[in-house]
């Protein structure tokens, strides 16, 4: 199914720099919980990923990354996840983050 562009521009993906990366040991699959730096103009946000496979805690940290911001928050057990982090899923599950080539300023859109 084709999107228009107007469908399109409302996805709102964000540059943002992973702060904190913490295990998540209440998830069902292995996961992290990331708080993720939008910028001012979004401000800080929380999520969890199931990167675990492909990516240590210590080569996260002050990562930039691609994420939607504009999904309804979702709680996943105690945790609230506000937004969604994107990467490309393998064969086996693994999970390759996206993310710019060069570090730019948090929040800048990507479209």
């Amino acid at each position: 199914m084709e999107l228009t562009w107007s469908e399109f521009e409302r996805v709102e993906m964000r540059v943002g720099t992973i702060l904190e990366v913490n295990d998540f040991p209440e998830a069902r699959k292995p996961a992290y919980q990331l708080t993720i730096d939008f910028g001012s103009a979004i401000g800080i946000r929380k999520t969890s990923a199931q990167i675990t496979k492909r990516y240590q805690k210590e080569e996260l940290k002050n990562r930039q990354i691609i994420a939607v911001v504009n999904f309804p928050k979702k709680q996943i057990g105690k945790f609230m996840s506000e937004c969604l982090v994107l990467g490309a899923v393998g064969d086996e599950g693994d999970v390759i983050l996206l993310a710019p080539d060069f570090k730019i300023e948090n929040g800048l859109r990507i479209g």
